[in-house]
């Protein structure tokens, strides 16, 4: 048998950002919900053109 670790309890880890970070992280997050929602809905159109 191999040797046995016992589990460590979990760690939380602190970040800082920067509003001017989060803001555009969070407009590149939006960017990226709509190409999905777009990418559905093409995906959708392309499946029922294919039936």
């Amino acid at each position: 048998m191999g040797t046995f670790m016992p589990a460590s309890p979990p760690q939380t880890l602190y970040v800082q950002i920067r509003r001017d970070e989060l803001r555009r992280l969070q407009d590149e997050r939006d960017q990226l919900r709509q190409q999905v929602a777009q990418l559905n809905q093409l995906l959708q159109q392309a499946k029922a053109l294919s039936q």
